[in-house]
């Protein structure tokens, strides 16, 4: 009885110690906006499975709350600027972009967006200084002896920051424009021939013409990513290592991508080992709702209710686009619950409740809600994916027109152009969604997809960051691509050595035969002579 006791007692003792060795320090660069909701639902995670998280965060974020109490803990560090110039800067490009950029031309737009991309690669500059030029920030972050790195692209020099703590690290992201980090400094292969390039509205079969047009696109993106790189992040890098250095070299050091989808919204397609899709990491069941909003919701009887969100970042419409939308609204027999912060309407109908908050998670998953109207953020996608709600999308910017070209193609999703909506086309896209079973049938194909894997995508995402903290990094995951000049990685050099070859091989029996064949004609002329 008491061996057996002292064996327990032991066990329980060898099976504390282990969970003790497993615990990791984890420095994480946070996104902003929808991309801090995403990754705090991994560090919360983290959190609970007795790891240290520390959140490295600037003094003007917009939307990273450093003063309130949380499970991890936060270092603030300052910049040479405040957060309204952020938000101003956020706000300039989003008003262009979703009220002007329809009708400028492509010169105009190139143009806007080279300018937004130099003010916010100047204010990212800036932060990278306020964090490497800190050195009470860096002998303190040296002294805490981190085990990884957890970063989003979103946020500058995370990259260069696990260099210099020479930490591994681990990158969570949807997609960059184009494609285009993933590509060329994560490795990941992108064939044009199927894989088309964001914000192409092709699938993954395309016609002739189509993969030219994908081509293309995929050049144009590569270009203008190179360029941008070579005349900024990749001169700053150079000068905080000393020594000529690119952003690739430095961000395809990443043991871990966590990519933010799954199978269920992408096309097939080749992806590495050190590639995770853990898209959905923060869904999970619906819980109660308040009993006021709940009063509202069973109001709608068999009608039921459509959920309304164009995400956080847009504070407010033109009195005109409001209007459309409101008016729209009060045309369908369904209740809705609108999140908006804006001025309330003058066309808001009896059956739309307009709040600055919705539980929106809560809402998709009521047995009432009968479909999502949304600006097709990665969140609310996968919240719609995850309750099987089909969607009517009105995208604005960034990935949100490629997210909701996807959905439309699966069959699960009806767009609407923002600026040239009338409230007929979205009262035609809200009837279709809602009375033809073709876009809830498809939406709950995804959902099945979604919810048959052999991991949940929130366990898979802390299981590779723990496995990398285990291992000291996953570089035997890394591919050797990384080390390869382009013409090595496209073999251009073997096809050269071929062809010379093959070139060689040519002229030296057209050479054989010249002289064999003159060879045989002095050999006749001679004959002829003789005879």
């Amino acid at each position: 009885m008491v061996s057996g006791r002292l064996l327990m007692s032991m066990a329980l003792l060898i099976l504390c110690g282990c969970q003790g060795t497993h615990s990791g320090n984890v420095l994480v660069f946070p996104g902003e906006f929808s991309h801090w909701l995403n990754m705090r639902v991994i560090l919360e995670e983290l959190v609970e499975r007795n790891h240290s998280v520390t959140v490295l965060v600037c003094s003007a974020s917009p939307s990273v709350n450093y003063t309130k109490p949380e499970g991890f803990s936060f270092k603030v560090y300052n910049v040479p600027f405040e957060r309204h110039d952020l938000e101003s800067l956020q706000e300039d490009f989003l008003n262009f972009w979703i009220y002007e950029a329809q009708n400028a031309s492509m010169l105009q737009v190139g143009l806007k967006i080279r300018e937004v991309l130099g003010s916010m690669t100047a204010l990212h500059l800036n932060m990278c200084d306020a964090m490497f030029h800190n050195k009470e920030l860096m002998d303190t972050l040296r002294q805490w002896e981190f085990d990884a790195v957890l970063s989003d692209p979103m946020m500058p020099c995370s990259d260069l920051m696990a260099d210099a703590l020479n930490v591994p690290f681990i990158i969570s992201l949807r997609f960059t424009f184009g494609m285009t980090m993933e590509r060329h400094c994560g490795q990941i292969p992108a064939p044009p021939s199927f894989v088309p390039a964001p914000p192409l509205t092709y699938t993954d079969q395309m016609s002739f013409f189509e993969r030219v047009h994908n081509f293309v696109t995929y050049m144009i993106h590569s270009s203008f990513f190179s360029i941008h790189c070579l005349q900024t992040i990749d001169k700053y890098y150079s000068g905080i290592k000393g020594r000529p250095t690119t952003l690739c070299e430095i961000l395809g050091k990443a043991d871990i991508w966590l990519i933010r989808t799954y199978w269920d919204f992408e096309y097939p397609r080749p992806f590495l080992p050190n590639f995770k899709f853990v898209g959905g990491l923060h869904c999970k069941p619906a819980k109660l709702l308040s009993k006021a909003m709940e009063d509202f919701v069973q109001s709608s009887g068999d009608d039921g209710i459509v959920v309304f969100s164009l995400g956080s970042m847009i504070k407010n419409l033109t009195k005109e686009r409001g209007n459309t939308i409101a008016t729209a609204l009060g045309q369908i027999p369904q209740k809705v619950l609108w999140r908006y912060s804006g001025e309330k309407p003058e066309t808001l109908a009896p059956n739309t409740r307009v709040y600055e908050w919705i539980p929106q998670n809560d809402l998709l998953g009521h047995p009432k809600t009968k479909a999502f109207v949304t600006h097709g953020g990665t969140n609310g996608l996968y919240e719609s994916i995850y309750h099987g709600v089909p969607m009517v999308g009105i995208p604005l910017f960034a990935d949100q027109p490629d997210n909701i070209i996807h959905m439309k193609n699966k069959g699960a999703a009806v767009m609407v152009d923002f600026n040239k909506m009338t409230s007929k086309d979205l009262v035609d896209g809200l009837n279709s969604v809602i009375n033809d079973p073709s876009y809830k049938a498809s939406m709950m194909r995804l959902s099945r997809i979604h919810h048959d894997q052999p991991m949940k995508p929130l366990d898979t995402a802390v299981f590779w960051i723990e496995f990398v903290m285990r291992n000291k990094g996953a570089k035997h995951l890394r591919v050797e691509a990384h080390n390869l000049s382009w013409y090595q990685y496209h073999s251009l050099d073997v096809a050269a050595a071929l062809l010379t070859i093959v070139a060689l091989v040519i002229v030296v029996s057209i050479k054989t035969c010249i002289f064999c064949f003159r060879k045989c004609c002095k050999k006749t002329k001679s004959r002829q002579k003789t005879e």
